[in-house]
């Protein structure tokens, strides 16, 4: 079950009604929660003019208020920070598909919503993080992890630390696991993980990294940012934790790590749809694809956008190996996967 959602909002009320004539808005959507982004919405103002009101809340609550709020939603553009419920909000009829010369030459085909027969394009990813195995570098062998299968395997039984099986995050990794292994291999799996764990779920990715480097933990499971974040940190507490921890890029020699992807889309509804398509096509431009690289530590997705992240180019070596799966399987998926949760008793 999701958590409650509490949304705040703007001292401006979202309504293009209460914005003068004169004045250029844009009602954002967003399950970005990330402080560095405040940045790109204060550089979009200074250069469209285009002012920017904001309601933030996880993806799931968005996608809820879109369809309570129906045709009446102000929301023009949607940020959203997991593939499947990009996918999800696609198919329930709540975007309304983008035909931009700009985003179509930005962004690669695998990382944006299959292209309508008019050429419209329902969302776009303007970034991905991987989601990696950390390690006791002590007690662990770094090929005793190398693979995600083998965080089930019995030689980890009491080792593993991870948050909630229902998280977004982990119900993506799970709905792509069903396509490489199928159904029934994967809840076996599943179940292999629950009998791995050193303690039940709870946190987030930080706390699981946190977990390996105090020794309560041997492997976590976390999305590359998280780590990042922490090596980068201006606190000598949080890089000395990420010093204790190695990192693995699971599946090199397999189907590759598995990676998510953020991304943003118009409001079926958007009453400001010029602005809204202005600021997608500023997510995609270098300036924005840098932020998201070196302000909240993810890979950009933009054609020519190279990463300068230390952190990043540490822990994976400058490159490897993605998983290259359709967004839409693992978006079908996960009622499947929440059905297997169940079943094998991982909360």
């Amino acid at each position: 079950m999701f958590k409650k959602f509490v949304f705040v909002a703007t001292a401006v009320v979202l309504a293009s009604a209460g914005a003068s004539a004169q004045e250029q808005v844009l009602n954002l959507y967003s399950a970005r929660h990330y402080s560095t982004d405040e940045a790109l919405y204060t550089n979009f103002t200074k250069a469209t003019g285009i002012k920017i009101n904001r309601v933030d809340a996880d993806d799931a609550g968005i996608l809820a208020r879109l369809k309570a709020e129906g045709a009446a939603s102000p929301a023009d553009v949607i940020l959203l920070v997991d593939a499947s419920r990009l996918w999800k909000g696609e198919i329930d009829g709540l975007f309304q598909p983008v035909k931009s010369k700009v985003l179509d030459a930005a962004i690669p085909a695998q990382f944006s919503a299959k292209r309508a027969a008019d050429g419209g394009v329902a969302w776009f990813g303007f970034s991905t993080r991987a989601r990696v195995i950390v390690y006791d570098k002590v007690k662990v062998k770094r090929e005793d992890v190398d693979t995600y299968e083998k965080l089930a395997d019995p030689v980890n039984k009491g080792k593993l630390c991870i948050r909630s099986g229902s998280h977004p995050y982990n119900l993506s990794l799970f709905g792509a696991t069903v396509e490489h292994l199928g159904p029934a291999k994967t809840e076996a799996w599943l179940q292999g993980l629950v009998n791995n764990m050193a303690r039940p779920p709870k946190g987030g990715d930080t706390d699981q990294i946190k977990g390996v480097a105090s020794g309560e933990c041997g492997i976590g499971v976390t999305n590359t940012y998280y780590l990042a974040r922490m090596m980068r940190s201006s606190n000598p507490e949080e890089r000395a934790v990420a010093e204790k921890v190695g990192v693995v890029f699971p599946n090199q020699a397999s189907w590759g790590t598995h990676i998510n992807i953020a991304g943003g889309a118009m409001a079926r509804h958007a009453k400001n749809p010029a602005n809204a398509v202005k600021f997608l096509e500023y997510l995609a431009s270098p300036e924005a694809q840098n932020y998201f690289a070196n302000g909240n530590n993810e890979w950009p997705t933009a054609n020519g956008v190279t990463v300068e992240n230390a952190a990043l180019k540490a822990m994976s070596g400058g490159t490897f190996r993605s998983e290259t799966i359709p967004i839409s399987a693992v978006g079908m998926n996960q009622v499947k996967v929440q059905q297997m949760l169940d079943r094998v008793g991982f909360k």
